[in-house]
Parts: structure tokens; sequence; C-alpha cells
């Protein structure tokens, strides 16, 4: 099965390339690495605006890391041309808004995760990532994951 026939098995159409909010690039091509800028979570097309262990629970946390990874494929099929082209989901880093004494920032993360290998398969889409808990993100956002990918 392809990426194009799990996205469609899925019931998941890829967002074009969001306009950047501040002075970057949406991604950045060096050699066969793709390095996606960092995205936020967002529902109904707007910040999904939360903080993990004070206003949102892990599953919605999840949910909106889930969100996140199509929003990325969609940067990552503009940076590649085809996500077919995709040889390697390198690395993930995941900032998670929130409490301090909040600790499931890698089941937050998951949601991400599972969605990678579940449309890439696991010799492509299995990566390292780092999940880290910050006191606050743009706009207020719950979530923002970057990504590094290699095209053959």
């Amino acid at each position: 099965m392809t990426v194009k026939d799990r996205l469609l098995a899925l019931g998941i159409t890829l967002p074009p390339v969001a306009v950047p909010a501040a002075a970057y690039l949406p991604f950045v091509r060096s050699g066969n690495l793709v390095f996606i800028s960092g995205h936020i979570a967002k529902k109904d097309g707007k910040p999904w605006v939360g903080q993990l262990g004070l206003t949102m629970a892990t599953e919605e946390g999840r949910a909106a890391a889930r969100a996140v990874a199509v929003d990325l494929m969609g940067t990552l099929q503009a940076a590649a041309g085809d996500l077919a082209r995709v040889k390697r989901i390198v690395k993930l880093l995941s900032l998670v808004n929130s409490a301090p004494t909040y600790t499931e920032h890698h089941l937050v993360t998951n949601g991400c995760s599972e969605l990678m290998v579940e449309v890439f398969g696991t010799e492509v889409g299995a990566h390292a990532r780092s999940a880290f808990g910050v006191a606050q993100l743009p706009m207020g956002a719950c979530v923002e994951i970057e990504l590094i990918a290699e095209l053959a």
C-alpha cells in the first residue's frame, strides 16, 4: 500500500503549506534532508489553545499532536513534491504547552508519532524524537512540532 493509499484509507486530506506567521521559511532542504519548521496545533483552522495538565487532558493533547502531523505531512509533500520520495522520517521535536507538574508529554507526542508510522510504515515512519514541556507556545497553542525527513 502506498502513502497516498494509506492517507486515503485514513480519510486524510493534506492541507497546503501554511503561510509563516513570522520571519522564517516553512521548510529548508539541505542535501537529502528536509527541515520542517514547527507547526502549531490547529482546530477548525485556528490555534488549538490550551495547557496540558491545566485546561486540557492528555487525550485531547494527543489529538492535537495528530492534527499537527497532518499539517506537517502537507508541508513535507510540498517540500518533496511527492510523499513517495520520503525515505525516512528522521526526527520529531515536540513542544507541549503544559503546567509545571504535567509529566505526560511523551503520550501527547504519540499522537504525531503514531500517525507517521501509520502513514509511512515502520521502516520509513519510525523516528527519533524529543518531547518537552514548555511554559507557553505562540498564540497559546497547546502543541508545536517540527520534523526532519530524508528524501530518496
